[in-house]
């Protein structure tokens, strides 16, 4: 019982973290119609940014600066390329964003080089929070929890309440409308872009201490995302929620939990293969859950693609 508690609490920052990541792409992706490669190389920005700043006024002011630096970036990038190439169609936007993630990833190495930077966690927060059976939670993490749950309700209530949240999600599926009663529909896009792009700057800022801030960072979340908002469904914060909180916790229980393939394959009734057997259906019968774990959440998604495709909670097929 203490394990599993050790691990909800490990899932549930993984999966908090991974949707400050989406819940930003979920409504460029809906909005705009912009597959944006370059999404998780503005949560490398964020830890960068949020280092440099470090050096000289210390982490808290990292967290307040780096996401507004990294949104305004975004921002000027919708505006002086990303909406100069989405007159073109899709396949100059796939290429400009996954070109613009490689121009970034090199403009990270040149100014701060390959080699992972020391980005710690600050002094303040180095301590126990509390302890389950022996295994302790840093205060970290539940600073991670905080941070991301109050964007969460940030994000809700704009969108939900407020006038301005009302002409964004009009304009998720009604832009002419939006445009035709006034609405500057592009200054829209541009804002939702930065905001998108901020967001990840913010995940970037948390999870560099714990995750490493290296270059090569962005490549390790960058497919989880859209797998993510696939799951979830476009356009639904709700569903950026569930599906990352689904993610978190599929994997860290897989990785936590070494159950292998063979009890689950004969549980349900399938027959060990003779030794002789050299195929991969012999092969299956090997694995264990963390060796799987990783590649859990795209089986997800293919479940989800196959019976629901307009995800969890998405209004339109993907």
């Amino acid at each position: 019982m203490d394990l599993i508690l050790v691990n909800l609490i490990d899932g549930l920052v993984t999966g908090l973290l991974l949707f400050m990541l989406s819940a930003g792409l979920t409504l460029i992706f809906s909005m705009m119609g912009v597959l944006n490669f370059a999404h998780a190389s503005f949560y490398m920005l964020g830890a960068y940014f949020a280092y440099q700043v470090s050096v000289y006024l210390g982490f808290w002011m990292g967290l307040l600066i780096a996401p507004p630096a990294v949104g305004l970036v975004g921002a000027m990038i919708e505006r002086y390329g990303l909406r100069r190439v989405h007159q073109y169609g899709h396949v100059p936007e796939l290429i400009f964003t996954f070109g613009l993630a490689l121009l970034i990833e090199e403009a990270v190495q040149f100014i701060w080089g390959k080699d992972q930077i020391a980005y710690n966690i600050p002094e303040v927060l180095q301590f126990t929070a509390f302890s389950i059976a022996g295994n302790s939670i840093p205060a970290y993490k539940v600073f991670m929890i905080f941070i991301s749950v109050a964007i969460f309700l940030a994000l809700l209530f704009v969108l939900t309440r407020t006038r301005v949240g009302m002409i964004i999600q009009a304009a998720l599926s009604y832009p002419r409308t939006v445009e035709a009663l006034g609405h500057n529909v592009p200054l829209i896009f541009m804002g939702v872009f930065g905001v998108g792009t901020g967001l990840a700057g913010v995940a970037g800022v948390i999870a560099g201490p714990v995750l490493s801030t290296f270059p090569g960072m962005a490549v390790v979340l960058g497919s989880i995302v859209f797998v993510t908002i696939v799951i979830g469904g476009l356009g639904s914060l709700w569903g950026a929620l569930v599906a990352s909180l689904l993610i978190g916790w599929i994997t860290t229980f897989a990785k936590s939990y070494n159950l292998r393939m063979e009890d689950l394959l004969t549980g349900i009734g399938f027959s060990r293969p003779e030794p002789i057997w050299d195929s991969a259906w012999a092969d299956l019968w090997t694995l264990t859950s963390p060796q799987i774990a990783d590649i859990l959440p795209y089986l997800l998604m293919i479940l989800i693609l196959a019976f629901r495709p307009y995800g969890l909670f998405g209004k339109r097929d993907v």
